[in-house]
């Protein structure tokens, strides 16, 4: 993970790297890239900077932490994205030969930004430099098996059936979840579907007015991103022993 500020509130990007037997290392979600610590004003939009104020330490990049525990980029043969916002997308540069997977929805509207055929948020969300090395992309639609509820896609090309992927679009138009079976239990990486333990980790949803706020001006689908906020909680409540975790919170997953 690695800190950015959101205002006066610190925040982080959780990322999950994972040992498999048989598909060597797998990357959830890859953070900002080596080059937006070294210098935001390469590739991210200058309003995003000003805003979010991320860490000028490459050392917070997810390469970084990859080599600092003796593996290298070629190591890590799969990322898998919850979407492809800038701060969720930013390292797959740092990882070129690692096959990224991520929802279909989400993949298609990324594309039509490249190609300079979308507008809005979309065109600011989206940085199509994040994939120019031209990674090899696995796409998925919402059809799949069930976890706990949610309809999941467990079948993703060259995982193990551990690694699930989970449709909770609103945040994004094809923001998903990532689950992972370890030997400890379920994990949930829920990525964007919230920002503040509160609002799953609560009986009722609690969120402070600015992360309130900022959540609602980049939402693609508001009814979608509450009503998976709600699914979320409810799993919560039913079933303590799954981890779950939202990518910015640093109050979650303490030991990542």
């Amino acid at each position: 993970m690695h800190p950015v500020g959101f205002g006066k509130r610190h925040m982080v990007c959780h990322c999950l790297l994972i040992e498999t037997p048989s598909s060597g290392l797998v990357l959830v979600d890859s953070g900002f890239g080596r080059v937006d610590f070294e210098d935001p004003t390469r590739r991210l939009p200058k309003a995003f900077s000003r805003m979010v104020r991320p860490d000028r330490d490459p050392g917070q990049a997810a390469i970084a932490r990859v080599e600092a525990l003796g593996f290298s980029a070629r190591d890590v043969r799969h990322i898998v994205l919850t979407h492809l916002d800038l701060d969720h997308a930013g390292g797959l540069v740092d990882f070129p030969d690692a096959r990224v997977h991520v929802h279909a929805l989400e993949h298609e509207i990324a594309m039509q930004r490249t190609h300079g055929k979308v507008s809005g948020l979309a065109k600011h969300r989206y940085v199509p430099a994040m994939w120019a090395h031209d990674p090899t992309f696995s796409t998925y639609s919402d059809a799949g098996s069930s976890l706990f509820g949610f309809e999941a896609v467990r079948d993703l090309h060259g995982l193990p059936p551990e690694i699930l992927l989970i449709p909770l679009h609103g945040h994004s138009r094809g923001h998903s979840a990532v689950a992972v079976q370890s030997d400890a239990g379920w994990l949930v990486h829920a990525g964007d579907a919230y920002f503040d333990q509160g609002e799953v980790h609560s009986p009722k949803r609690k969120c402070p007015a600015l992360l309130r706020a900022f959540q609602s001006i980049v939402e693609f689908d508001r009814k979608a991103r509450l009503g998976n906020q709600t699914r979320l909680r409810e799993l919560a409540q039913a079933h303590p022993e799954v981890a779950i975790f939202s990518a910015h919170d640093p109050r979650e997953l303490p030991a990542g």
